[in-house]
């Protein structure tokens, strides 16, 4: 199925911003941070897909290797770390040769200091 082609002298549609992409990598990092800072703080399991869904945040720009290296610095931070826990959350995003999604959860406050270090 394809797009319909607006009608002579109409608008395009705009874009929706899950499909926008940043230009800068580090711009990117800072603009979604706090969405994922707000997601490690619910204490509630995620995947990055589902924080971006929600949020309608923006591709970085080359996506299929920058997306996986956010949690990397999430973590680094001390923010987040894997969830491990009966069942999972699954990802609607479509990933490449059927690899693993991992599923996130915030680290307690009191916690985040050491996981840092």
């Amino acid at each position: 199925m394809s797009t319909p082609t607006p009608l002579p002298g109409m608008p395009e549609p705009p874009t929706p911003a899950a499909v926008q992409r940043a230009e800068d990598y580090e711009e990117w990092v800072t603009a979604v941070w706090s969405a994922f800072v707000a997601a490690a703080d619910s204490g509630q399991p995620f995947t990055t897909s589902e924080i971006q869904q929600r949020h309608d945040l923006p591709d970085p720009p080359n996506p299929q290797a920058q997306w996986g290296s956010l949690p990397g610095r999430l973590k680094a931070a001390g923010l987040i770390e894997e969830w491990v826990g009966y069942g999972s959350a699954k990802s609607s995003r479509i990933t490449t040769h059927k690899s693993r999604v991992a599923t996130w959860i915030g680290i307690p406050a009191h916690r985040r200091a050491e996981a840092a270090a």
